[in-house]
């Protein structure tokens, strides 16, 4: 099930220049586009085995000939409202280019019903148009009230957000409000609804398509004069931006990505706590060491991912790239998770490349090897965080682009520390599989639980509004990944019987890097693994929890420690034991 990409080295990378540097490019929507159509697939109605099936049950809930999701981070296009339903969207047209039917499209499962709410045998028919008028670039989220959808989108002349509100869980019969007067000329609005129900929105200005504002509908349909957000930070020159608005108070963090930077591209965010009345002043968020000391991190235009969990904690996700020789390359692509509540702050959750000799195509306009990343949990605390990565032996013979699959990773520790990642999607397979957004909250069915994960088939490498490749009609998929098959840190695919006493051991030690630190507990209870500087300060929180009696591993990522002794210790119920290692450069 899982396609193994070899880690790059930075030095051969710039043999390759000419497919490994990203390109940042935002469609023509009013160019034609001539392209042979390809034959449609076969549609998936729940319960059916056909189609691929993956790492878990894969719905087919729509399609559209619009192939290209976002220009940059990934929209929220799948929340969950408990007891009732999941909500899923994407954009949508049944046309070919220019599209002049361009739309939000939405379809609903139904948990009591126990499925889709508007499932055709033509999947391009599947999901039912949120807007009546031409409009596009938006996203979803649940209201935590009133268990509807809301979308927002851009539309109209001169472009304005419009949001659009559901009349009952999964009904499909939506009202609107558009920006005017006061959001007029304003496009991409990302947003997300908070507490009270209010719904903000971090938008760009038509007239310089630069600039990034802040604005917000509350009550409904009374929108708010926006406000620019970035200075004196630097603009984001390009729709980098996200917003993530708490469930449970006031709080609401906006952030973006610098994309003229030369080439290191800057991270800034703000936060309010008064549900946007009052921000704090604009701050720059430091990238982890993802390669070192002695290789700059960059952010990537499509990087920025924020969320608000249960507990009121933030978390964002993000894709880095290295800058070699003042350049910055697609691989080795990482994705990173960052909390303010945790120490150290960054956790690696993903590396991904390949020996820049075996990359046989590009991966094509605005990605790196893995990005777009989006982040959810579950009611116990889990986290779930889940990316579009590209397969460097894939390659679509009439685009030479390397085709995409979907992949996920989780957390049992907050985000202190991620297990190994999995692969979502067939690999090897026709077909791209883009633009991945994982659920707000995981989906309890009795004893189960699912992390389901919403995804664009583009069913030929490439995508049309970037003149890349021919038109094709894409399904939109549901992916129902068992949150019991994503691995979890501390937690051994296969632990190797109960010890008869607590054990602790690292390897390699001393390390220079990476080392994989084995414990076994003999009973069931709390288990904590620390570990700590010479001068007693803890630095990471390997692994936090209950254990059941047996073995396990925990891996630990030095970037951004210094050189030196170290010691890891684990507590339990019963015992604590601590032991040397020692990390040299």
């Amino acid at each position: 099930m899982r396609s193994m990409l070899c880690i790059a080295l930075l030095a051969p990378v710039l043999v390759l220049a000419g497919n490994m540097q990203p390109t940042t490019v935002l469609p023509d929507e009013n160019t034609p586009v001539n392209a042979a159509p390809v034959q449609k697939v076969t549609a998936r109605v729940p319960g059916s085995t056909a189609g691929t099936l993956t790492l878990g049950d894969v719905d087919t809930i729509g399609g559209t000939w619009y192939d290209w999701g976002t220009n940059g981070p990934m929209y929220r296009f799948c929340a969950n409202s408990a007891n009732f339903g999941l909500h899923a969207g994407w954009m949508y047209s049944a046309s070919e280019s220019p599209w002049p039917d361009r739309n939000m499209r939405y379809n609903y499962y139904d948990y009591v019903a126990g499925g889709w709410n508007w499932i055709d045998p033509d999947f391009m028919a599947s999901g039912v148009n949120v807007y009546s008028e031409r409009t596009g670039f938006g996203n979803l989220d649940a209201d935590p009230v009133t268990n509807v959808a809301v979308f927002v989108a851009h539309g109209g002349t001169p472009l304005r957000p419009i949001a659009a509100r559901d009349m009952a869980p999964g009904a499909g019969i939506f009202e609107f409000c558009n920006g005017s007067p006061n959001a007029e000329a304003y496009q991409w609005p990302y947003f997300s609804i908070g507490a009270n129900q209010a719904i903000h929105s971090h938008c760009m200005d038509n007239a310089t398509q630069d600039q990034v504002w802040y604005t917000a509908c509350n009550p409904w349909c009374t929108w708010a004069v926006p406000v620019q957000t970035a200075p004196p930070a630097p603009d984001p020159m390009f729709p980098t931006q996200n917003v993530a608005a708490s469930k449970t108070s006031q709080k609401v963090f906006i952030c973006w990505v610098n994309s003229e930077g030369t080439p290191y591209e800057e991270a800034y965010w703000r936060e309010s706590t008064d549900g946007g009345a009052n921000w704090t002043d604009p701050a720059e968020l430091t990238p982890p060491m993802a390669y070192g000391t002695d290789t700059t991190t960059t952010f990537h235009i499509t990087s920025l991912f924020p969320w608000y969990d249960p507990d009121d904690r933030l978390h964002v996700v993000a894709s880095v790239a290295p800058i070699v020789r003042d350049t910055t390359w697609i691989l080795p692509a990482e994705i990173w998770h960052y909390c303010p509540n945790n120490s150290p702050q960054w956790s690696e959750v993903a590396r991904a490349g390949c020996d820049p000799n075996n990359l046989q195509a590009s991966v094509g306009y605005n990605a790196i090897y893995a990005t777009r990343p989006s982040i959810g949990g579950s009611e116990d605390g889990r986290l779930f965080v889940a990316w579009e990565r590209f397969d460097s032996a894939n390659v679509e013979p009439s685009t030479n682009l390397l085709r995409g699959d979907i992949w996920i990773a989780g957390s049992n520790d907050g985000g202190d520390s991620w297990g190994e990642p999995l692969q979502v999607t067939e690999p090897g397979t026709s077909g791209s599989f883009r633009f991945p957004c994982v659920a707000d909250m995981a989906v309890e069915m009795g004893a189960d639980v699912y992390v389901p994960i919403v995804y664009e088939i583009d069913q030929i490498a490439g995508f049309v509004v970037q003149a890349q490749g021919p038109s094709t009609s894409n399904p939109i998929c549901v992916s129902w990944v068992p949150a019991d098959t994503v691995i979890l840190p501390g937690v051994a695919e296969n632990p190797q019987g109960v010890p008869t006493r607590t054990e602790l051991s690292a390897t390699p030690n001393p390390f220079s890097g990476r080392a994989t630190i084995s414990y076994g507990v003999p009973r069931n209870g709390s288990v904590t693994l620390t570990l700590y500087d010479a001068s007693g300060r803890p630095v990471q929180t390997l692994a936090s929890g209950r254990r059941d009696a047996g073995r396990y591993a925990a891996n630990l990522n030095a970037s951004g420690l210094a050189a030196g002794v170290y010691f890891y210790t684990l507590t339990t119920e019963g015992s604590s034991v601590t032991k040397k290692l020692t990390l040299v450069r």
